[in-house]
């Protein structure tokens, strides 16, 4: 548990630069389109902590795929439950979307489907990687 703990922490301060980064670049496109001037300090500061603490913990739970105890499809459901819980909080404490039923099922939704997208390419390449290294072990390339 405590090596968990070590690479989760080492991932997530990783993963945290890029969390202000990925805010200034959301403020500027909002900023853009609905020609907002200007924002609040205090909008500004919650923003770039809750970016910066949704990234920590985004990266920090890639750490989950470490532990070796774990099957993978148990390592996969709790990273969607942490990443689902991380956004889902941060997002509603934010007022970054409503707080509404319809809100909440379009973020599930995108979410889940987002989340499975990304495991589906992951999956593909992951199996064309083994096959060609299966080929090679075999000779047949």
């Amino acid at each position: 548990m405590k090596a968990f703990f070590k690479e989760f922490f080492k991932r997530g301060f990783i993963s945290a630069w890029g969390g202000p980064f990925v805010l200034a670049i959301i403020y500027y496109i909002v900023g853009r389109i609905e020609n907002i001037e200007s924002i609040a300090v205090n909008e500004v500061s919650l923003g770039i902590l809750s970016i910066t603490l949704m990234a920590f913990i985004a990266g920090g739970i890639t750490a989950i795929y470490q532990s070796e105890r774990l099957p993978l499809v148990s390592s996969i459901m709790i990273h969607a439950a942490v990443l689902y819980l991380d956004y889902l909080i941060m997002y509603l404490f934010n007022d970054w979307i409503p707080k509404n039923t319809a809100a909440l099922g379009t973020f599930s939704a995108v979410f889940a489907g987002g989340f499975a997208f990304i495991w589906i390419i992951v999956y593909i390449c992951s199996r064309r990687k083994i096959n060609e290294i299966n080929n090679l072990r075999k000779g047949k390339v």
